[in-house]
């Protein structure tokens, strides 16, 4: 049986004319028979491709050999399988974007990039430096979500700052509030999924006065690859395809809490109102969509700071 994968990947970096990257990286994936969303912007590209390994690993190979990316962190993991067309279950199409910015903050004017990265982000930490810094300075380590609040549900680290964003557009706003001020001279470990929203949120930070910044380097999923279950991470990763969730162990907590009953579950289903994106975490049990709420839709907040 052929083998099913997934790459997660990104770099920041001044791409001339993000068009061609666009027209070559769709040609390279159609060729390849793979799925999944890019996207590409003066400032990089940000990617999650799925497929068989084989195409995978040629996908991988090609993408490494374009100026700028060959040091890319490719990030893989296991896909859910192959359809009877040998294309990947978890993604349902192929799109390959030119956008404005690679991950959306709204806020395009205040990024610079160059060939090293993002300019002014925080300083990145290994996964074992994280910990190094957590024994060195105890509690006023503050863990900072870069994700929208609605992942944190069903994993987190320990005793985290979840900010109340339903966008990653929200952050910004969040930021200028003046809610987080009292962090500002605390050293604060940024996290996300794979590491491009820190990038980003880290260097929003820095130039709003937060004097002591650090973003997880490779994001949760590296973490996760270095501790499994036995560090500061609980619960599930949320992930944006047809998987849903991972996690990282057969022995993971599951902290997610049903808004409808309150069981434990890592299960998530749209918010029942036509007009919300937010995910809502629903049992298996209460399996009527239409009941699930999100916190701005009258569910209550099941999401600790």
């Amino acid at each position: 049986m052929a083998l099913s994968k997934i790459l997660l990947f990104y770099r920041f970096t001044p791409i001339t004319d993000p068009n061609a990257v666009r027209l070559w990286q769709r040609d390279l994936c159609e060729l390849l028979g793979l799925r999944g969303r890019i996207l590409i912007s003066k400032d990089g590209i940000n990617a999650t491709v799925g497929g068989e390994l084989d195409a995978m690993k040629t996908y991988w190979r090609k993408t490494r050999e374009h100026p700028g990316f060959g040091d890319i962190d490719f990030k893989w993991s296991e896909g859910s399988g192959l359809d009877a067309t040998g294309q990947s279950l978890d993604f349902p199409r192929l799109s390959v974007k030119v956008r404005d910015e690679i991950v959306s903050f709204g806020a395009p004017d205040e990024l610079r990039v160059d060939t090293a990265g993002v300019v002014g982000g925080g300083t990145h930490l290994s996964p074992g430096a994280v910990h190094k810094l957590v024994q060195e300075r105890g509690d006023d380590v503050v863990f900072f979500d870069g994700r929208n609040a609605f992942e944190a549900e069903i994993g987190r680290f320990k005793n985290a700052v979840v900010p109340d964003v339903a966008t990653t557009r929200d952050f910004v706003a969040e930021l200028d509030s003046g809610r987080y001020d009292h962090l500002k001279d605390k050293p604060v470990v940024t996290y996300c999924t794979g590491g491009i929203r820190c990038e980003v949120l880290s260097s929003l930070m820095v130039s709003r006065g937060f004097s002591e910044v650090y973003q997880m380097d490779g994001g949760i999923v590296r973490y996760g690859e270095s501790f499994g279950n036995t560090g500061l991470w609980e619960g599930a990763l949320y992930v944006f395809d047809g998987r849903e969730s991972v996690t990282f162990g057969t022995d993971a907590a599951t902290i997610g809490a049903c808004t409808v009953c309150g069981a434990a579950t890592s299960r998530m289903v749209n918010c029942g109102d036509a007009d919300c994106r937010v995910r809502v975490v629903q049992c298996e049990g209460c399996a009527d969509a239409a009941s699930a709420r999100c916190t701005r839709h009258g569910a209550a907040s099941l999401v600790s700071g």
